[in-house]
């Protein structure tokens, strides 16, 4: 068994805003009433973000384009060669889509991450998502279920670390040894009594498991 991972959210979390906002914002202005019925809960998450990936109507240079400019948490290139260089194995685990995901890792020159997240690729302008409902870790809201990686990855490692920002995140959070919450997951998981500790950036994770030993400054 491995001694420690550390899983990320992607949306939010890695970066500042969420991607799906961003399309709605710039390429999608209707979406603004699809995203208040997603969060009345009348359509599902998955629902909901096929349709905004679908609505892009760009070309794939100009799409990747946008996804390289979206603002990150500056620190997380470093962070993650620091989890790397003190044994850790880093991953990002999102309820997006690997699409950009794997383009935000090209743009950085980050290796040796692993994505867990829905299937996307280009064609026709937009970005489409291969959901295999068949897969291990398929959640019907989501697409992919956070807590079904969470729990498999336990099994492989003594510690798993994870960090997020939204609903989607409370789930994994409850199975995590320890969770570190940004933004709204910190609310919702003060309502569960799940625990967590608050931060903003991802140096404040950095300096919380240099204070406890787990890592050594690079």
């Amino acid at each position: 068994m491995k001694k420690w991972a550390f899983v990320s959210d992607f949306d939010g979390t890695i970066s500042e805003v969420d991607f799906y906002s961003l399309v709605i914002e710039k390429y999608f202005p209707e979406g603004r009433e699809l995203f208040k019925r997603w969060k009345a809960e009348e359509i599902l998450d998955i629902d909901f973000l096929q349709k905004v990936f679908l609505s892009i109507n760009q070309d794939e240079e100009q799409i990747i384009n946008e996804i390289t400019s979206m603002p990150i948490d500056d620190y997380v290139p470093n962070f993650i060669k620091t989890v790397q260089k003190n044994g850790g194995d880093f991953f990002i685990l999102s309820a997006g889509t690997d699409y950009y995901i794997h383009h935000f890792l090209k743009r950085y020159h980050i290796q040796n991450v692993k994505v867990f997240s829905n299937e996307g690729y280009f064609h026709e302008k937009n970005i489409h998502l291969n959901i295999d409902k068949e897969h291990e870790h398929f959640s019907k809201r989501y697409g992919i279920d956070k807590s079904k990686v969470i729990t498999q990855l336990k099994d492989q490692y003594e510690h798993i670390y994870f960090i997020g920002d939204s609903e989607p995140d409370s789930h994994p959070a409850k199975h995590a040894d320890i969770t570190f919450a940004k933004g709204a997951l910190q609310h919702i998981l003060k309502k569960q009594n799940t625990p967590f500790i608050p931060v903003s950036t991802f140096k404040e994770v950095e300096q919380y498991f240099i204070n406890k030993g787990v890592i050594q400054p690079c």
